[in-house]
C-alpha cells in the first residue's frame, strides 16, 4: 500500500474474537466497496490467546487494505485505539468493536455525517440494546454521571462506533480507560462538533462479552480524573492554594475562638478549661496543617508547571496558520 491519503480508515480493537473477524472483514469490504471509498481496515490485536491474530494475518495476506498490529500482551481498548489513531491515514476515520454487535451498514451515513455535515466526531447511539438489566442500567447511570461531569450531552459514551475527523484522532491523548471519553476529551480541545446518530445493536454472535461491572468503576474514576486534570492541570494553585487557605482560615478561626472564649471566662470569674483540654482545638489544628500542606502542594504544582512549560508549546492545538 502507498502512503496516499484515505478516504477512510476503519478501526477495529479486539481481544479474543477469531470467530467473528472473518464475517466482519467481508462485511466491511462489501460496504466499502458498494461506496467505491478508498480505504483501509486496521486490526488492533490487543494481546488475544485465541487464533486472532492468525486470521487478521490471513485477511491482510487477502486483501491489500488490511493492516494489523498486535500488542505483547493485553494493554485495554484505549491503548489499541491511541496506537490505531496515530497509524491511521484516513480522513475519516470510524471506530467499532469486533464482534459483530456495531453494524458496518451505518459506515456510509457516518462518513456523511463528518465529510457533508460538518462533524468533528459523531458518536454512535444504540437506543435499543439487547443486553441483560445487569449491563444495561449501569450503563444508563455512567452515561447520565457523565453528562452531568462532562457537559457534552451525549446519550451513549459507551457506545464504540463512533467516527472522528482525522484532525481530532491526531490531536487526542488517551490513557486508562479514557476510550469512552473521546468525545469529552475532543470537546475539551476545542473540537466542539459533535453529533450523535442512532445506530443498530445487534445481538453477540460469537463467543461471550470481555468486559464486567468494574469497567463502569474504572471508568468513572478515569473521568474524575480527566475532569480534574482539564479544569486545573495548568493552575494547581487554584485548586490547592483554595482549599488550602480556607482550610487554614477556618483553623484559625475556631484557635481565636476557643482563646477568646478562655479569656472571656478568665475575666467574669467564670469556670474555664485550658484551650488544649477542649476536642475542637485538635480539630483545628489539624486544618491548619492541613492548610498548609494544601498550600504548599499547589505552590510546588505550580513550579513544575512553570518549569515543564517553559518555551513550550507542543501541547497547544493550532487550528489553521496562513501565509
Amino acid at each position: 500500500m502507498t502512503n496516499e491519503p484515505l478516504q477512510l480508515s476503519v478501526i477495529i480493537p479486539l481481544f479474543n474474537e477469531d470467530e467473528s473477524l472473518p464475517e466482519l472483514h467481508e462485511w466491511i469490504v462489501r460496504v466499502v466497496t458498494e461506496q467505491k471509498f478508498s480505504y483501509e481496515i486496521l486490526f488492533v490485536d490487543d494481546g488475544s490467546t485465541d487464533n486472532s491474530w492468525e486470521v487478521v494475518q490471513q485477511l491482510a495476506a487477502r486483501n491489500p487494505h488490511v493492516r494489523g498490529i498486535r500488542f505483547n500482551r493485553n494493554y485495554g481498548k484505549t491503548a489499541a485505539l491511541q496506537t490505531a489513531f496515530q497509524a491511521c491515514r484516513g480522513e475519516v476515520v470510524i471506530t467499532m468493536d469486533a464482534d459483530l454487535q456495531d453494524s458496518p451498514d451505518e459506515i456510509p451515513e457516518l462518513y456523511r455525517m463528518i465529510t457533508q455535515g460538518g462533524y468533528d466526531l459523531v458518536s454512535g447511539w444504540k437506543q435499543k440494546r439487547y443486553d441483560p438489566i445487569s449491563k444495561t442500567l449501569p450503563t444508563k447511570l455512567f452515561n447520565a454521571a457523565t453528562r452531568q461531569i462532562s457537559g457534552v450531552y451525549l446519550h451513549d459514551f459507551n457506545c464504540g462506533l463512533k467516527a472522528y475527523r482525522q484532525k481530532v484522532v491526531k490531536n487526542v491523548t488517551l490513557y486508562g480507560e479514557m476510550h469512552r471519553y473521546i468525545p469529552v476529551v475532543a470537546n475539551w480541545n476545542g473540537f466542539k462538533k459533535i453529533g450523535e446518530k442512532i445506530v443498530q445493536h445487534r445481538a453477540r454472535k460469537y463467543g461471550t462479552t470481555k468486559f464486567g461491572l468494574e469497567r463502569f468503576v474504572n471508568g468513572f474514576l478515569d473521568l474524575l480524573v480527566i475532569a480534574f486534570v482539564h479544569k486545573f492541570g495548568k493552575r494547581p494553585m487554584h485548586f490547592f492554594g483554595s482549599l488550602g487557605t480556607l482550610s487554614f482560615f477556618v483553623g484559625t478561626i475556631i484557635t481565636f475562638y476557643l482563646i477568646g472564649e478562655k479569656v472571656y471566662n478568665i475575666a467574669r470569674h467564670l469556670k474555664f478549661r485550658n484551650v488544649t483540654d477542649n476536642p475542637l482545638f485538635f480539630l483545628a489544628l489539624v486544618a491548619i496543617i492541613l492548610g498548609v500542606q494544601l498550600f504548599l502542594a499547589g505552590f510546588l504544582g505550580e513550579l513544575l508547571i512553570r518549569q515543564s512549560t517553559t518555551n513550550k508549546t507542543s501541547d497547544l492545538l493550532i487550528a489553521e496558520k496562513a501565509g
